[in-house]
């Protein structure tokens, strides 16, 4: 099976839509400051945003690896179960780091917002999914399971800086 970052290379529409809304580079894979995971396992930069956060697999294996979001200001969260699991909530949801109570009305506002900038978003979105070979649950999903997974895989993937030691603080709270 192809690889998913392969795929987001290979496949225009996709990587244009990852890159915006999503806010998804596959080249900003370096984090701001030097990190490691408290309980000591692998972590590997892979993509970033353009406000300096950085998306990290959490320890061994290949995409199905649980992917750590840490933002540039100190913030960090287990963000999904997987790289399909990141792209579909970068494709349904790319506002997620808006989201604070993460309820369906905050969701359908924040979609509200970028859909008064591009009216083509859902068409673009389903483009950039079929050409990764991804079906798409509704938002509400996503946004459930983005917190779900923050708050119990969160407790195992704690950031740490590594000169002063001290841990990200979660960006997602139970």
């Amino acid at each position: 099976m192809e690889s998913l970052i392969a795929a987001v290379r290979e496949q225009d529409e996709a990587a244009r839509f990852l890159a915006w809304p999503g806010d998804f580079d596959l080249d900003r894979g370096d984090h701001v400051e030097d990190v490691h995971l408290a309980s000591g396992a692998a972590l590997e930069g892979f993509a970033g945003d353009g406000a300096g956060g950085t998306y990290f697999f959490c320890g061994d294996g290949g995409e199905e690896r649980p992917v750590l979001y840490a933002d540039s200001e100190g913030g960090a969260a287990v963000v999904a179960i997987g790289l399909p699991e990141l792209l579909r909530l970068l494709l349904v949801a790319p506002w997620w780091r808006g989201c604070q109570a993460f309820t369906a009305e905050e969701g359908r506002e924040l979609a509200a917002e970028y859909l008064q900038d591009m009216p083509d978003l859902g068409a673009r979105r389903d483009r950039a999914a079929a050409a990764l070979g991804l079906g798409l649950p509704d938002q509400a999903k996503v946004l459930t399971r983005l917190r779900e997974v923050a708050v119990q895989a969160g407790e195992d993937f704690v950031l740490v800086t590594t000169p002063e030691g001290y841990p990200y603080e979660p960006l997602v709270r139970n």
